[in-house]
């Protein structure tokens, strides 16, 4: 089962959800697919007040780690590709107190994927050493603050 997605995975909630909306069966690249499917939900969010986004991205993160649990050990691999709900929460954390506009967007999704992908420390460490959903999220997460930090930068010195 680990190496193949089976489709009755999106017919459970946990699996639909973990899977990214069906995002993480695309073959090549599922987690930058998985991040494209969190440029819409990021774009109906941008407007809550930071308070309330922050929140309900620490709301999703926190479900996230049941859900990432549950299906990976279904596909009885750690993390496998296709799990990608950690992509979406990580690319939400990222944009947190982003400024309106596509060049942000595309800063925002262009920066999480290179910290998602080179996984510095300590995002390296975090995938190595922690199990079960929270490995699976936190090193996401991590990804996401550190892309989110950048990002910042990038607007202030714009």
């Amino acid at each position: 089962m680990a190496d193949k997605l089976p489709p009755r995975l999106l017919l459970n909630p946990a699996g639909f959800l973990a899977l990214g909306f069906g995002s993480g069966f695309v073959p090549v690249g599922p987690g930058t697919a998985g991040t494209l499917v969190a440029v819409p939900l990021y774009l109906l969010l941008q407007h809550l007040h930071p308070g309330l986004y922050v929140g309900l991205v620490g709301l999703l993160f926190l479900v996230g780690i049941p859900i990432c649990s549950r299906v990976a050990r279904q596909l009885e691999v750690h993390d496998h590709p296709g799990i990608v709900w950690d992509e979406i929460v990580g690319y939400l954390v990222t944009m947190a107190f982003a400024p309106e506009g596509w060049i942000w967007v595309i800063s925002g999704f262009v920066l999480f994927r290179i910290f998602d992908i080179a996984k510095p420390w300590p995002i390296r460490w975090c995938d190595r050493y922690v199990s079960g959903g929270l490995g699976i999220m936190l090193d996401d997460l991590l990804a996401g603050v550190l892309a989110a930090v950048i990002l910042q930068l990038l607007i202030y010195f714009w």
